[in-house]
């Protein structure tokens, strides 16, 4: 049955079941022999010594929670018996010291990817249309529904088959019974013949904001789509305005300045209020938008080196492996990229509580560890305010899968941040400027701290799930990788990596993290991956509001 518990750090006072243990069974663990006392399902954590209320437990070498009562060893850890907790921080001054991985081995690897005349390098080339403000989001699935079909992108009409399937029964006068045993069988296979064969595909990002809120809304939502706009995978874009909201064209435009000071790619900006009819709108967004793309067409990929690519890093329906699967095999990779001088975004500051200390002594200056502080503490602080807490962050599906506290939580969701140096804290929407990690400010919202990594210049996103999420990106791919290997089998159509090999003892954290890197060469030089596929194209700006 291979290894059934495993301690992550010598300090720890908990090993985590690699399977389902029963009471009274008697485990190993680092050369102690432990009875249980409780069954303890895969993924949960038992405790290796007897402890009294209110003594501190130690997973991943931090603190994690506290005891509500006297425990004793073998016992599990619930919701009943232990509660949240983490280490306080503070900014200390130091230098930080690391030793990358040997990356001999990709010293002459490279990807095929578009290059943009900034110096940057796109794993894909898609045209945009945004609207300005949701005024314009009718406008914009007008355009939608003219332009994809057309110009010979996938448009997902399986299920509209199956529809028509089912009302062709009902006519017939079938049963309830007999249209619930109704056979689906639509194709899975990628199927679309692109008109213009070098451009991706054409991404509409409708959203929810632009006016009705707080003027500071209006400039981050410019900021966000600015980011867009500018991003290596972007060819060029449409952009609609009403005219009278928050969000005018003219922030928009300072915002693109700012993250592109030469900006030079195709820009069609069109306001309604100023045109008159909607058609006459319509018809010079769709015009104009094709003469564009006919132009943005005449881009094809070339070689670039490693270094050229941003790697975002995110999670979502985390399980009790994905600490010690997927996470630090991520992490791996996340460390062989850097090394190569590449980039890498960890966001979700919710799901960092408790292992602040351990980043901020990894920032590089004392200003990047005090704005750190700075911005992990005020969100705590707002979340508090509001009557929530970063400890109310797991999910009932986290915790039924053996993330109990949220320090339990983000002590694993940090893994996926590798062990190198912090070059950059950011705040949302900023871009990043600098290789290395970057720590963004975003919720643990999955779809709003991807959208958010993106926009800050993400390439593509790395995902990792123990519990399974279809979450994807208009235009980054988003790599799904699985904790384990039930959930890989169980959800194949939307991951695409195992890590469950980790936990099984087939392969090691740094091997799964070199195939992970293998898989992202291959993704960035045009190979789809599932998100993609089945047109997952998420994006949801956050408003800064608290998001947990």
């Amino acid at each position: 049955m291979g290894q059934k518990v495993l301690t992550v750090q010598p300090a720890d006072n908990v090993a985590v079941a690699l399977q389902d243990l029963k009471a009274g069974e008697r485990v190993e663990v680092n050369g102690n022999t432990v009875t249980l006392l409780d069954d303890v399902q895969a993924k949960h954590k038992f405790l290796l010594n007897d402890l009294r209320k209110g003594d501190r437990i130690i997973m991943y070498g931090v603190l994690v929670a506290i005891a509500n009562e006297d425990l004793k060893q073998g016992n599990i850890l619930t919701t009943a018996n232990v509660h949240h907790a983490a280490s306080g921080f503070e900014v200390r001054a130091g230098h930080f010291e690391w030793d990358g991985p040997d990356t001999t081995a990709w010293k002459e690897r490279q990807f095929l990817g578009y290059h943009r005349s900034d110096g940057k390098v796109g794993v894909a080339n898609y045209w945009l249309v945004i609207p300005m403000v949701f005024c314009e989001n009718r406008n914009v699935e007008v355009m939608r529904q003219a332009l994809t079909q057309a110009l010979g992108y996938k448009s997902h009409d399986k299920y509209n088959d199956f529809a028509r399937q089912l009302t062709s029964l009902y006519k017939a006068g079938r049963s309830t019974a007999e249209i619930l045993d109704a056979d689906f069988s639509g194709a899975d296979e990628w199927a679309e013949n692109p008109l213009l064969p070098n451009i991706d595909g054409i991404k509409f990002l409708t959203h929810q904001g632009g006016c009705g809120g707080i003027r500071q809304d209006a400039i981050t939502l410019c900021g966000l789509l600015a980011g867009y706009i500018t991003h290596p995978n972007v060819a060029g874009a449409t952009v609609l305005s009403l005219g009278c909201q928050n969000a005018q064209i003219s922030i928009l435009e300072e915002e693109i300045k700012k993250r592109s000071p030469d900006f030079d790619k195709p820009l069609i900006l069109l306001d309604q209020q100023k045109i008159g009819k909607e058609k006459d709108l319509l018809a010079q967004a769709i015009k104009q938008t094709f003469a564009g793309m006919m132009e943005a067409s005449k881009q094809t990929r070339q070689p670039a080196s490693l270094d050229k690519l941003t790697l975002g890093l995110e999670c979502g329906g985390s399980d009790g492996f994905s600490g010690i699967s997927a996470n630090p095999a991520v992490g791996y990779c996340s460390d062989l990229l850097v090394a190569m001088g590449g980039t890498v975004i960890l966001s979700e500051f919710p799901e960092l509580c408790g292992v602040e200390q351990q980043l901020s002594d990894r920032c590089m200056n004392r200003q990047d560890a005090q704005r750190f502080a700075e911005l992990m503490s005020k969100y705590s602080q707002r979340a508090e305010e509001a009557g929530s807490g970063f400890d109310m962050n797991p999910s009932p599906g986290n915790i039924k899968d053996g993330l109990i506290t949220d320090a339990i939580k983000s002590a694993g969701a940090a893994k996926k941040g590798g062990t190198s140096p912090v070059s950059a804290v950011l705040d949302y929407p900023e871009q990043v400027t600098k290789s290395g990690l970057n720590l963004l400010c975003t919720p643990g919202n999955d779809v709003e701290s991807t959208t958010a990594e993106v926009g800050s210049g993400a390439s593509i996103v790395l995902f990792t799930t123990g519990l399974g999420t279809p979450t994807g990106n208009p235009i980054a791919p988003v790599i799904k990788i699985s904790s384990n290997t039930i959930l890989y089998n169980k959800m194949s159509d939307i991951i695409d990596l195992n890590t469950g090999t980790v936990i099984e003892g087939t392969e090691t954290i740094e091997q799964a993290g070199a195939r992970i890197l293998d898989f992202v060469c291959e993704v960035a030089s045009g190979k789809k991956v599932k998100a993609v596929i089945n047109g997952q194209d998420d994006f949801i700006p956050w408003k800064r509001g608290i998001s947990l």
